[in-house]
């Protein structure tokens, strides 16, 4: 669950080639963007990268993207999703929210084309901004279920929320 001081959380929007980061505000109301990790193909995913931007933003819990289907069924990425969160929940000690995060790149780049911006060169805005988006949605939740840091990653883990 979200811890009553509810403090920041940080968002990870999980992406085959960047993964976009948002952080909330200390008060927990507000998410802004907080930029990108890369990927790289073939590689191990960044989890140690993610643990040390979580220490630096000061993250008292963490919200993760969970790629759904158009059913809401989970993808191949969603059962990545569910490893890594589990993977920092325990590196981390904090608590981990997995959330459906369908529809929140379409609705990052609705807003950039309302603003009269092109995608174009600004990819890294678009997945920070999907974090944002996502994260958003988590912080108008009243109460966020959180994975359990001491539980193993063996996908038992049952913390699917769906957005607000």
């Amino acid at each position: 669950m979200m811890p009553a001081e509810r403090g920041r959380w940080l968002a990870i929007d999980w992406g085959e080639r960047r993964i976009g980061l948002a952080i909330s505000d200390p008060s927990g109301t507000i998410a802004s963007p907080a930029g990108v990790v890369q990927r790289r193909a073939g590689k191990r995913p960044p989890i140690a990268e993610l643990v040390r931007r979580a220490e630096a933003l000061e993250a008292r819990g963490i919200v993760m993207g969970l790629p759904l289907d158009g059913e809401g069924e989970d993808t191949p990425r969603a059962t990545e999703c569910r490893r890594v969160a589990a993977e920092l929940a325990r590196r981390t000690r904090l608590p981990v929210t997995l959330l459906d995060e369908r529809y929140t790149t379409a609705t990052a780049m609705r807003a950039i084309h309302e603003m009269g911006g092109k995608r174009r060169g600004r990819e890294g805005d678009v997945d920070a901004l999907a974090a944002t988006v996502l994260l958003q949605q988590a912080l108008r939740m009243h109460t966020l279920p959180a994975l359990d840091p001491d539980a193993t990653a063996n996908g038992d883990e049952e913390t699917d929320a769906q957005p607000a």
